[in-house]
């Protein structure tokens, strides 16, 4: 069912999952959560004047009861269709939730014709061991596309962007699919902004945060082999082939 704040659809939720959940203790008298109509289809709307404090109870009521996704404490945006900041919540919420979130990638070459590639950790929540772009991370509720980019660049491989030649905006990648978070009835909705930049031949990648078990720099013959085996995250198989202009 759809998800609406403000009256304006965000998400999408399994209704069971909130009959879990004990909205009446969860809502209080501050905030309802109603079954209403929109566009011909039941969905449940958030009313609240404060959506942001609403949502967050919300996850912290999905965290209690095990149908969360991993707890950050790292505030998304929650947007509109249109693209309206609405509210704040969560990110381990999100994907429960069926809200939109947004991303950044970075694919990384070398000057003679390389590509530097990462093997996501073992301990990973999602889509563990499996390889991804040299970078690739969320944009948070207090960040600008430029300012996620650096911040992962540097979390994840270890790089200022000054070690980077040529960086820009390669495109972007829209995509939806079902998440097994909140005992698997999360889908998880994102638009990527990739970037392209050349690693300067001095720079070897160091990950900063223990989210990546190895960095590989491979020819394209390589990264393609992967593609073909399927050995790449869905995130960054989408990046590549746009990347190859496939």
């Amino acid at each position: 069912m759809a998800l609406l704040v403000g009256g304006a659809p965000v998400g999408s939720v399994d209704g069971r999952v909130f009959e879990q959940i004990g909205l009446q203790r969860l809502l209080d008298k501050r905030y309802k959560l109603l079954i209403v109509e929109h566009d011909g289809a039941s969905a449940w709307a958030l009313q609240a004047d404060d959506a942001t404090a609403a949502l967050n109870a919300i996850a912290a009521a999905l965290r209690a009861a095990g149908r969360c996704g991993p707890w950050r404490d790292e505030q998304l945006a929650v947007c509109s269709v249109d693209g309206r900041r609405l509210a704040t919540v969560e990110r381990g919420a999100t994907r429960v939730l069926g809200l939109a979130t947004r991303a950044v990638h970075l694919v990384g070459c070398t000057a003679d014709g390389a590509m530097w590639v990462q093997q996501r950790a073992h301990t990973k929540a999602s889509n563990p061991g499996m390889w991804d772009t040299l970078m690739g991370g969320m944009v948070s509720a207090a960040d600008s596309l430029q300012q996620a980019v650096e911040r992962e660049t540097w979390e994840e491989a270890g790089l200022r962007l000054a070690q980077l030649d040529g960086l820009a905006h390669g495109g972007q990648v829209d995509f939806g699919l079902p998440s097994d978070e909140g005992g698997g009835v999360g889908y998880m909705v994102e638009r990527i902004d990739w970037y392209r930049a050349t690693v300067q031949e001095a720079c070897t990648p160091c990950n900063q945060d223990g989210e990546v078990e190895r960095f590989a720099r491979l020819a394209h013959a390589q990264v393609q082999a992967l593609l073909a085996q399927g050995a790449f995250t869905p995130e960054a198989a989408l990046v590549l082939a746009a990347f190859y202009g496939w």
